[in-house]
């Protein structure tokens, strides 16, 4: 059943991402996502990587609730989060703005589909007229430009 709770909210947290990227990043706090876009920023470090922050904290209490009443669902619920925040972190980082290099010449079709996306996403320097705003699941046309080609 924990195992279960894991998966499901490690699968939730996509949506969740999707409007929270969509709504609150480039809404109300687009002042620190702005220069993940726009590359106002010259160091190492965004204001958009306060994010991390922000959604690590409650990940914490939620994982520290849930340990300190005999591992109960909250700890699984934070785990599924946690899981996801790392998934996010090897693929939006490392993979996709190569913050550290690795896979820079990939051929597989899915990480090629996502990457894609992704840049898609960035062709827009302002917080209006965005798209793909999912993570690991990106609108399927551009899973089609690497899963459907011929050999």
């Amino acid at each position: 059943m924990n195992f279960l709770v894991v998966l499901l909210t490690f699968f939730i947290m996509e949506g969740m991402t999707w409007l929270i990227h969509k709504y609150v990043m480039h809404g109300f706090l687009w002042m620190l996502h702005r220069d993940h876009h726009d590359h106002s920023n010259e160091g190492h470090v965004e204001k958009n990587d306060y994010f991390f922050l922000i959604f690590a904290v409650p990940t914490i209490a939620l994982m520290y609730y849930g340990t300190v009443n005999d591992y109960n669902i909250y700890f699984y619920i934070a785990l599924g989060i946690a899981i996801y925040g790392m998934a996010y972190f090897f693929v939006h980082d490392i993979f996709i703005h190569q913050r550290i290099r690795f896979l820079r010449d990939t051929q597989n079709p899915y990480l090629l589909a996502i990457r894609r996306a992704h840049k898609q996403h960035h062709k827009h320097t302002g917080k209006e007229k965005g798209e793909c705003f999912g993570f690991l699941w990106v609108p399927v046309k551009y899973f089609k430009m690497y899963f459907n080609k011929k050999s």
